[in-house]
């Protein structure tokens, strides 16, 4: 028989008295690991710097934990987290050589502790008031199966014939002493721009960012880019994953001592395309939001509503050298 897999959202149990990847009981709840993890926060003097909760209440980096067993994480999180800082630490080549499903659990681990840690500020803020914590089903469908395929980690678990997320990675020329990371947890999407590369994670779309973005990335891929031309690129994905309407659905099948996971088609019984409209106002905004760093506004971006702004294509359709954009990294 395989492992159990562990669901928190059933129970809807998010108390520092177990451990958030298996649930087993911990002996005292100082039992936790960081959510970033110290050899990134010490690398960018992150562990002071204020961290936004959707509540509007502030965190530091360093006091971002979650519940976790001494064994779990000695025997599973470890061993992935020394990988990742190794590669991570040497740059672009190496992470391009790592298996792309321990970037998405590395990403995934990050952005569900956040989640951990944004549940249980939500939960004590409802109380204070009296109420009920309240979120929505589709919400927790998707952290609910976002929870599920972290469990690869320490479970037998197989994908058949699918990958869960979508991963874009970049060689780009940055600042060295820059930390740019993002995340947006109602889409379950992921960017980190540090060193010499970006990386940008769609962690529960079965793919289908990839594909919805399959030319545009096919053109730029092996290309250096400037960091602006990184951001364009996320705000891209960034935007996308907020227009993909499905709720991916997934059969478990447990087989001898392993966990088979099927995706079901996202297409299902509807007609309707998997992305909604791509409007160009709308991703103007973004792209306001993602170039905050180079000041540039709304009415600038979208001065041509049918083409904005771009610093990754000429009107042409050709791509601009990042040696030719004077902006600064």
């Amino acid at each position: 028989m395989p492992e159990q897999i562990y669901s928190p959202f059933e129970a809807f149990n998010f108390s520092n008295r177990n451990c958030f990847l298996t649930g087993q009981a911990l002996t005292t709840e100082e039992e936790k690991i960081q959510v970033f993890p110290q050899w990134l926060m010490s690398r960018y003097a992150l562990e002071d710097k204020p961290f936004k909760l959707l509540d509007e209440s502030m965190a530091t980096y360093k006091d971002l934990k979650i519940p976790c067993s001494a064994v779990v994480n000695e025997k599973y999180l470890e061993p992935l987290e020394l990988e990742i800082a190794a590669a991570f630490e040497k740059g672009y080549d190496a992470i391009k050589e790592l298996d792309d499903l321990k970037l998405f659990q590395w990403a995934g681990k990050l952005l569900y502790g956040i989640i951990f840690n944004e549940i249980q500020s939500g939960i004590k803020l409802q109380h204070s008031q009296g109420e009920e914590f309240n979120i929505s089903n589709s919400i927790i469908h998707k952290f609910s199966n976002l929870h599920l395929m972290l469990q690869s980690l320490n479970l037998s678990v197989n994908f058949e014939d699918f990958k869960p997320y979508s991963v874009f990675l970049f060689k780009v020329d940055n600042n060295q002493e820059e930390f740019g990371y993002r995340d947006e947890i109602n889409t379950l999407t992921f960017s980190l721009r540090i060193r010499d590369f970006g990386l940008i994670i769609c962690l529960q779309d079965n793919g289908s960012n990839k594909r919805y973005h399959q030319e545009i990335f096919q053109k730029i891929e092996n290309e250096l880019l400037h960091p602006i031309q990184f951001e364009e690129f996320s705000g891209r994905v960034f935007y996308s994953a907020y227009l993909f309407n499905r709720l991916p659905e997934y059969n478990i099948l447990p087989v001898g001592d392993d966990i088979y996971i099927e995706a079901m088609p996202l297409r299902g019984l509807s007609s309707k395309p998997l992305f909604d409209d791509w409007m160009n106002k709308t991703f103007g905004q973004v792209l306001e939001s993602f170039w905050k760093n180079w000041g540039f506004l709304l009415l600038e971006i979208i001065k041509n509503p049918e083409k904005p702004m771009s610093f990754l294509f000429n009107d042409d359709g050709s791509l601009i050298s990042e040696s030719t954009i004077e902006l600064p990294r």
